[in-house]
């Protein structure tokens, strides 16, 4: 399997992760506000601090991003490019949101495919303080509870990455079984997750979020990325355990450091994380 050296440590656990409970709910982002602010206020009026958000349709004007880019430095395998301000409203076609702590303040982890004013098509990194929503929207969420995604630094990789962690529990109304997880890197993703589901019994399990990186991409269809540093989002994806094997479904949407950009349903065992990948799993 294709691998990247990280310059830091591995963790002995790959998987960290945190069982708690959540619900799905229908998230109103009101325009002339920051694109953080607003789902902050999105989240905190459904009684949640944390979760994640599906983001395809956003429009959003002013507009900041950075894509994937080659490290100069040997302090971190890849890196983050300048960042880009395109005029004009861009549209959003698909991409996925993590939202919790950096710093003890609201923060964002978002990926997406766009199309900007001038009929570019793009995707990268959404930048949380530099965009704002243009028009009002209502977006499927899952809020956590008894759980959060909080951002620390990340010996492994050098960079400050969303992870799960333990927190008190909301209050807030909630259902089901539901984990949130992040992924460590050059671990195959759908391998990662189908094993955790199988050891902890889930038969099924519903991806909501995803928000990561893989060293390149290979698709079921046969189509690859070669280009080893991406973001990616994951569109859709459902985990099926049965008789004690398991099997996986992950659409992603990404974009390499080249700007160039793909979708598809990611080929099992031929995926390895690249810096990290946070989701969370909903079981039933």
């Amino acid at each position: 399997m294709r691998r990247i050296e990280q310059p830091g440590p591995a963790a002995p656990l790959r998987i960290q992760w945190v069982e708690c409970h959540g619900r799905r709910f229908e998230m109103t982002l009101q325009p002339g506000l920051t694109l953080l602010e607003s789902v902050r206020r999105g989240f905190a009026a459904a009684g949640f601090t944390s979760g994640v958000v599906r983001v395809g349709g956003l429009a959003l004007a002013p507009f900041a991003y950075v894509m994937p880019a080659l490290s100069q430095t040997p302090e971190h395998a890849a890196f983050y490019s300048e960042i880009f301000r395109p005029a004009g409203i861009a549209r959003v076609e698909t991409g996925a949101m993590t939202f919790g702590l950096r710093d003890g303040a609201p923060f964002f982890h978002c990926h997406a495919l766009w199309s900007e004013a001038s009929g570019q098509r793009s995707g990268g990194h959404i930048l949380p303080d530099e965009t704002m929503v243009a028009e009002a929207i209502t977006l499927p969420a899952v809020g956590l509870d008894g759980a959060g995604f909080v951002a620390e630094h990340d010996p492994e990789t050098h960079f400050k990455l969303f992870g799960p962690v333990q927190a008190d529990l909301l209050g807030a109304t909630r259902e089901g079984r539901f984990f949130a997880l992040r992924v460590r890197p050059n671990i195959d993703l759908a391998g990662a997750l189908e094993q955790f589901c199988r050891e902890r019994g889930v038969s099924r399990a519903t991806i909501h979020g995803g928000v990561g990186s893989t060293i390149g991409a290979r698709f079921e269809d046969g189509r690859f990325v070669e280009n080893f540093a991406t973001e990616v989002a994951i569109e859709a994806g459902h985990i099926i355990v049965e008789a004690g094997q398991a099997t996986s479904e992950i659409d992603v949407a990404l974009v390499d450091y080249t700007d160039g950009m793909a979708q598809g349903r990611l080929r099992r065992g031929d995926n390895p994380v690249l810096m990290t990948f946070e989701l969370v799993l909903e079981a039933g």
